[in-house]
């Protein structure tokens, strides 16, 4: 994403998500435990356009998205959400659903790795979150629950149709999409839908978010922006994306620091340029 900004100042506080930054990680945490994290049409639009600032920040190396209290994220809130599309037309409900859709599109676009740190549950919306993340850390405690088809809706939302099979395939997708099964974590971690099982999520996800952080942050955003764009190329334009993107990384400052280091017998000091 581009860095050059117009007149808009950075935003200094945000109503519904608590924002914390320190060396590199910025740790994003759903903040309405008395709900189990529900998320409403203002938590949206700042997820929205909080990942499009930080995805500006060259000081963002990673990103950890957590929720406080007894779970993750119950998805969207019954009465707020639910509730309240009842009473809309059709051009808002579009508007709606293009404002989720917004968000997962910023998760898999954003120029860092984000980690969900699942405890408790994360169903509907809040499942499809911790799909678009690339580090899924989760507890003992966690389950997944995509329970779109259980409210009379697609299981396809937010891109869960399109992000789900590409994780855990095309038969486990179709059964957790189809029937909005719950599925807990030694499930989930067996069908590849867990990137690590730990007993502390928060405290395994911080850690993976430093290691991430303190590494070459030019590598890894290319690294991700290649899987996402991949993902239905034909090989043959794969490889000259990926030859395209190599040539362009072997020009950095990181892969002349590697080298200077690896002479020198130091760890590299990467800059992310």
């Amino acid at each position: 994403m581009s860095p050059f900004t117009g007149s808009a100042a950075r935003t200094a506080a945000w109503d519904h998500l608590r924002v914390d930054r320190t060396e590199g990680v910025a740790t994003v945490t759903l903040a309405r435990p008395e709900k189990l994290n529900a998320l409403t049409f203002g938590a949206y639009a700042d997820l929205r356009d909080l990942l499009a600032e930080l995805s500006r920040e060259r000081s963002v190396r990673a990103l950890v998205l957590a929720g406080e209290g007894r779970g993750f994220c119950s998805g969207g809130d019954v009465d707020e959400i639910i509730g309240a599309t009842l009473a809309l037309d059709t051009a808002q409900l579009l508007d709606f659903n293009r404002m989720t859709g917004q968000v997962v599109r910023a998760l898999r676009e954003c120029p860092f790795p984000v980690i969900a740190a699942v405890h408790g549950v994360a169903a509907g919306a809040g499942a499809v979150l911790a799909l678009a993340a690339d580090f899924r850390v989760a507890d003992p405690s966690a389950r997944f629950a995509f329970l779109f088809t259980r409210v009379g809706l697609s299981g396809g939302d937010m891109g869960a149709a399109y992000l789900l099979p590409r994780v855990v395939g095309l038969g486990h997708a179709t059964r957790l999409l189809m029937l909005g099964e719950s599925v807990r974590a030694p499930e989930a971690e067996r069908i590849g839908l867990i990137s690590e099982l730990a007993e502390d999520a928060d405290a395994a996800a911080q850690a993976l978010a430093r290691r991430l952080a303190a590494g070459p942050a030019l590598a890894h955003a290319q690294t991700k922006a290649l899987l996402t764009a991949e993902l239905d190329m034909p090989l043959a334009a794969s490889v000259e994306l990926d030859a395209s993107t190599q040539a362009l990384l072997m020009n950095s400052a990181d892969y002349a620091e590697f080298h200077a280091a690896f002479t020198e017998k130091r760890p590299p000091k990467w800059r992310g340029r």
